[in-house]
């Protein structure tokens, strides 16, 4: 089955700065370009941090309680109040992928890197949110063909596949169980996919029994 790739939904046109770019020109370019962070990159384009609206609000900031030593102190640069090192994704990990990525971590953007981790591409949350306006009419070919005719190799005709924004409706009969849930799963994961309403039966039980002396839903302590 086939998943979209970040490379899919990246922008290969990123604004980038370097280490020694001045913070008011970091500031001009977040604002010139309405984004909320930039890569900034080394000399061989390789990804070292990521200087955003905050970074840059927390030195326009400071806390009053540290001491500062604004006589001496060099003027900042995007080197010396990015976060790093840079939280990135390849082009080829899947947009599942760089979504858990960014929830997890917070961020609403991901620097995408090659294998040398150079620069290729900025992939943001608006971009993964493509994911959930795919055409019904797309969901629906991609269950058919792809799920139930080239994963498990179920008869056209069995299962009827209805969707309405993103819900998928199944209705019909496998051939056993084990079939029925791994169908489920599979349409679940695949991209666009909002939920799944099953309600396909199964001609055999061929889920492996249950011990003797074990309650089916006994709990492993």
């Amino acid at each position: 089955m086939k998943h979209i790739k970040v490379g899919d939904l990246m922008n290969g046109e990123v604004v980038s700065v370097t280490p020694g770019t001045a913070f008011k020109e970091v500031a001009k370019l977040l604002a010139q370009y309405d984004v909320s962070g930039l890569p900034v990159l080394d000399d061989d384009d390789h990804v070292v941090g990521v200087v955003s609206q905050t970074d840059l609000l927390a030195r326009a900031a400071p806390d009053p309680h540290q001491a500062q030593e604004t006589d001496r102190a060099e003027p900042p640069t995007a080197g010396s109040i990015m976060s790093a090192p840079a939280v990135t994704v390849r082009a080829e990990e899947t947009a599942a992928d760089a979504a858990r990525l960014m929830t997890r971590r917070g961020i609403e953007r991901l620097p995408v890197v090659d294998e040398e981790d150079r620069l290729v591409g900025i992939v943001t949350r608006r971009d993964l949110l493509r994911l959930f306006v795919r055409p019904d009419s797309e969901i629906r070919r991609r269950v058919t063909d792809e799920v139930l005719g080239e994963a498990l190799g179920i008869p056209a005709g069995d299962v009827e596949v209805h969707v309405v924004d993103g819900i998928v409706t199944l209705e019909g009969r496998v051939g056993s169980r084990s079939r029925l849930t791994a169908l489920v799963s599979l349409v679940e994961r695949l991209d666009g996919v909002v939920a799944v309403v099953s309600r396909v039966t199964a001609r055999t039980d061929d889920t492996p029994p249950v011990p003797a002396g074990r309650p089916r839903h006994a709990l492993p302590w």
